[in-house]
């Protein structure tokens, strides 16, 4: 039960959009008898004191909003930062405490993270600090089987969510030169990207699709990102993606090779401001080279779309 209550945290281009002004996200639960139980004391972002009758046996997830944060609720797709104290609901055990002492923990809103927490947070914003309590079947990941968790242990969680990231680039829509791939946007943000039949560029070439007005990104920098990648030859979605895998991710851009990410990739993001999407061709020399690896063809000329969410 200890694996399951784990904090989960772990592309002429011309960007169009299918959808109009975004309307503001709205919680997928609210509060219960069973998170109204809870009580909880201290500083916002220092381990709070918890108490709360076991056992707690909720039908659904609920959520109670004990300092109320500012901005608009939390949604699916975005990347938080919190502190956050988990106890076995049933029997009112600490499980675990992460995320305090100036040293926030990332959660990302979405992908395999558990469905009580993305359920449970969508009642919190910037600043909040939130009761979750959910029953067995959401303290899971979307991945698992719900009926595998029947009748097992509740969950109690409190949040302190220190910094909430975009779920998506806010900047100013740019125009680019002729024979990039186009590109598309979902009304979620979500790029599509249509490769040109022709030859790809043989040299790394960044183009910028949104300009943003955050935080310049620097060399070192650990950086917030949605990202899409695709093989410049036949359009293969690269694995790694954080659009298919549903959530933003953190990487370390660098000017030094060997990186994290490849090169190019680096060198797209550092100099940009957060809320920019750029788009970049990656060449085998900025990419992964003639060998390729287990998901790239050797030889492969790259494209990316990149959101640049945040620094942090």
């Amino acid at each position: 039960m200890r694996s399951s209550f784990a904090l989960i945290a772990t592309a002429g281009i011309i960007a169009l959009t299918l959808s109009g002004c975004a309307s503001a996200p709205t919680p997928d639960t609210g509060s219960g008898d069973s998170s109204n139980a809870v009580t909880v004391t201290g500083e916002f972002g220092e381990e709070p004191r918890v108490e709360f009758p076991s056992p707690l046996a909720p039908e659904e997830t609920q959520c109670t909003e004990v300092i109320e944060g500012e901005g608009e609720f939390l949604q699916e797709g975005q990347l938080v930062m919190l502190g956050a104290s988990l106890f076995n609901g049933s029997t009112g055990e600490l499980v675990q405490a992460i995320g305090y002492d100036d040293d926030p923990a990332p959660l990302a809103l979405g992908g395999d993270t558990l469905i009580a927490f993305t359920k449970g947070l969508s009642c919190a914003r910037e600043g909040s600090r939130v009761v979750v309590v959910a029953p067995s079947e959401e303290a899971i990941r979307p991945s698992e089987d719900p009926s595998g968790a029947e009748g097992r242990e509740s969950l109690v969680a409190v949040f302190d969510v220190q910094r909430a990231f975009p779920a998506r680039a806010d900047g100013a829509v740019r125009l680019s030169r002729d024979g990039f791939p186009a590109v598309v946007l979902a009304p979620d943000g979500r790029p599509g990207i249509t490769v040109p039949n022709a030859d790809p560029f043989e040299t790394t070439e960044v183009e910028v699709l949104k300009e943003g007005s955050g935080e310049v990104v620097e060399s070192g920098d650990a950086v917030v990102v949605h990202y899409t990648g695709v093989t410049w030859d036949d359009s293969t979605v690269l694995e790694d993606s954080t659009w298919p895998n549903g959530a933003p991710t953190i990487v370390t851009v660098t000017d030094d090779e060997g990186g994290q990410m490849p090169q190019g990739f680096s060198e797209a993001v550092i100099g940009q401001k957060v809320g920019s999407q750029v788009a970049v061709v990656v060449p085998p020399s900025a990419g992964f080279g003639d060998q390729g690896n287990a998901n790239v063809p050797p030889g492969a000329t790259l494209f990316y779309v990149i959101d640049i969410l945040g620094v942090l």
